[in-house]
């Protein structure tokens, strides 16, 4: 795991963990976005809004980045230089026979329909396939949230199944499509996929 905070590219964006100097643009980010983000995301304290949370946050967060507990980051636009425009979490971090991280994200209503997240979506499952080396990554919707999960299944993540009253969020528990996506380096081969099914079918 890094022992410094994490910093991603992709062509327009630069995706790294937030530092002191950005929480004026955090606090704006989320007090601008705040009725655009409610429907998606729990319930959120004053305190949220205020920069001595942001202080004890962001230490946490690099903290528990070193602890492998998750990554979370922001996305800030190359030009204009440091325009924070979303998020990245990579949160609930587990090893042994699991390997596997579940993914969360918001965008600036400002730049939706501009392929931001999904570039910076890219960048952020290569990171936690080819570096941090999990297995699979989890990424769960609302069902009316139809824009998520046209995204989700354009990047090739799967639906698994309807979790009814899955998370509390905007007040009120609600449910929650579940998706995820394979590491390809780790991802069963055919021959192996077969051999599983010959000895089921023997079995029986």
């Amino acid at each position: 795991m890094p022992r410094s905070p994490v910093l991603l590219q992709s062509p327009r964006l630069r995706i790294r963990h937030a530092q002191p100097s950005d929480i004026p643009n955090i606090i704006n980010y989320y007090q601008q976005n705040r009725d655009y983000l409610a429907p998606f995301e729990p319930l959120k304290t004053s305190t949220f809004y205020t920069h001595h949370y942001w202080e004890k946050a962001i230490s946490q967060r690099l903290a528990d980045t070193q602890a492998e507990k998750n990554l979370k980051l922001f996305l800030f636009l190359k030009q204009p230089t440091n325009t924070l425009i979303g998020s990245l979490n990579f949160s609930n971090f587990t090893r042994g026979v699991f390997q596997n991280c579940t993914m969360g994200y918001s965008l600036d209503e400002c730049y939706q329909g501009q392929g931001y997240m999904s570039e910076a979506l890219q960048v952020g499952i290569r990171y936690i396939f080819s570096h941090l080396k999990f297995h699979r990554i989890e990424a769960n919707y609302l069902p009316n949230n139809q824009r998520s999960g046209k995204l989700l299944k354009r990047l090739g993540f799967k639906v698994n199944g309807y979790a009814p009253d899955y998370l509390y969020i905007a007040g009120q528990w609600q449910d929650h499509i579940l998706t995820s996506l394979i590491n390809p380096t780790t991802m069963r081969t055919p021959s192996q996929t077969a051999a599983k099914s010959v000895a089921f079918s023997t079995q029986t």
